[in-house]
């Protein structure tokens, strides 16, 4: 007696419309989902849905929560895109955020009371740096010593984390907090320039659209975005074209730890106002999620940023409203990756049926 089987087979040539389509697929089986998922908890989905999806869009209150959540994610992930289309992986995002809040907070705090022009400009310049020099250290440790970037850049997120509990606590301690571990307010020279007014949406989210705007021309336009694309697709023509893997490496770490950083910055001087522990928030997990969703392109990254950002707000707003768990934003943004993976899986692979013979059976 045979048994069924179940095979994928690789497809000759992957259809690119499907490829785009992709996300889109995934998104709608992530609503269906939810509405299964809302249904099983005794909920309304519908309302559920409409809370999440539509009601932060219907305020200028909403939309200002959705530019700031979006503006984090929206620069991670176009700097992640970098190394995930040439095959390196910088999975520690989170504590170059981290390090980069640090280093440009920093700077606010011990600047001349007053600031000036120069200020702003200072304070990002030292989170970018601050987020490329603590990608370095995973960037030098697979350059040098051939370790594994995922394993090392993700437990540096870890450190980072301890670094900032370390420093709100030690130097960057406010002396009048009673004791509480965190920073003096930034003055006012120090936070970023409302974007709408008497909201704390800012002029970070230009700036990551600008962000955007540079890495498509260069994605598409430029010869770095050619060696991106050769390392992703074909390493060893890479290799006799000429082009030095461990640059790539560099410029690649280089490029999405500077962009995290500075985000970490514009959280810190932008809806926060200081350097508390609680500063980081995921975002750049979350951003490895808005990476692929965006299919690694600075447009649709720029488009799956805001969805995640309207996930955030909407599922806050879900769980006040109608008593969800705290763990639903997480859920919907899981179940979008789960879908994205298995309608790229299905892109990339055909299923085939089959019968097998049982062990023993007909063979020798």
């Amino acid at each position: 007696m045979r048994n069924a089987m179940v095979r994928l087979e690789p497809r000759r040539e992957p259809s690119r419309v499907m490829l785009y389509a992709t996300p889109f697929v995934a998104f709608v089986l992530t609503l269906l989902a939810g509405l299964v998922l809302f249904w099983a908890l005794g909920k309304d989905p519908v309302r559920a849905l409409g809370l999440i999806f539509i009601t932060p869009l219907t305020s200028v209150r909403g939309v200002a929560e959705l530019l700031v959540k979006s503006t984090p994610l929206i620069l991670i992930a176009t700097g992640l895109a970098f190394g995930f289309r040439a095959g390196v992986w910088n999975i520690g995002a989170e504590g170059q955020f981290t390090i980069g809040a640090i280093s440009g907070g920093a700077v606010a705090l011990y600047f001349h009371p007053g600031g000036g022009p120069l200020l702003l400009p200072a304070m990002m310049l030292a989170g970018v740096l601050g987020g490329v020099a603590w990608a370095a250290i995973p960037a030098l440790l697979r350059t040098h010593f051939n370790a594994n970037e995922i394993l090392t850049s993700l437990m540096l997120v870890y450190v980072a984390l301890l670094l900032l509990g370390l420093m709100v606590q030690g130097p960057l301690r406010d002396p009048q907090s009673y004791n509480f571990p965190e920073s003096k307010l930034f003055q006012n020279a120090a936070l970023l320039p409302a974007l709408i007014p008497k909201t704390r949406a800012h002029i970070g989210f230009l700036i990551a659209v600008g962000v955007v705007a540079v890495a498509h021309v260069l994605m598409t336009r430029h010869i770095l975005g050619f060696m991106v694309r050769v390392f992703g697709d074909a390493p060893r023509a890479a290799a006799f074209a000429g082009f030095s893997e461990k640059r790539m490496v560099w410029l690649s770490f280089a490029i999405s730890g500077g962009l995290a950083g500075l985000s970490g910055l514009f959280e810190a001087a932008g809806p926060v106002g200081q350097l508390v522990p609680q500063l980081p928030s995921g975002y750049g997990f979350t951003a490895i999620i808005v990476a692929f969703l965006g299919r690694l392109q600075p447009l649709g990254i720029l488009a799956a940023g805001l969805l995640l950002g309207l996930t955030h707000i909407g599922g806050e707003t879900a769980q006040i409203t109608m008593s969800l768990p705290s763990a639903t934003t997480s859920v919907f943004q899981g179940m979008l990756l789960f879908f994205l993976l298995a309608s790229d899986v299905l892109v990339n692979f055909r299923l085939r049926f089959g019968l097998r013979a049982p062990v023993g059976v007909g063979g020798n």
